[in-house]
């Protein structure tokens, strides 16, 4: 049997221990989350050895941004040519029954569009 101190000094220890374990996992998710952030900026910003940033990938509104969303309205002076053009949907008519000529398009008339290309 161990003495009633030891029981004590034992749960002391273990205690202790506990609370380290806790403050050195507390410190290692900061550090964690640190480097997670440290590596996403570096990764989305380059040096141009100019002293000015470049940022990589496309830019917002950028040729790489989507030009047509599903729901299209229709603006001034825009054809189904021009719309097809711009947004890569060749089958403007066919997806949209309530069209019935495609000459009488007019601004605010709203098309259902499947872009198939970034242009």
């Amino acid at each position: 049997m161990a003495a009633p101190g030891t029981n004590l000094r034992r749960s002391e220890l273990c205690a202790a221990a506990v609370s380290a374990a806790d403050a050195a996992s507390w410190w290692c998710a900061v550090a964690l989350v640190a480097l997670v952030l440290v590596g996403a900026l570096s990764a989305e910003t380059a040096d141009d050895g100019e002293g000015g940033v470049v940022f990589r990938g496309p830019r917002l509104g950028g040729g790489a941004a989507r030009p047509c969303d599903e729901l299209y309205l229709v603006g001034e002076g825009e054809t189904l040519h021009s719309i097809s053009d711009k947004c890569g949907d060749p089958f403007i008519v066919e997806r949209n029954p309530h069209v019935h000529d495609p000459d009488d398009v007019f601004p605010g008339l709203v098309l259902a569009l499947r872009p198939t290309r970034n242009t």
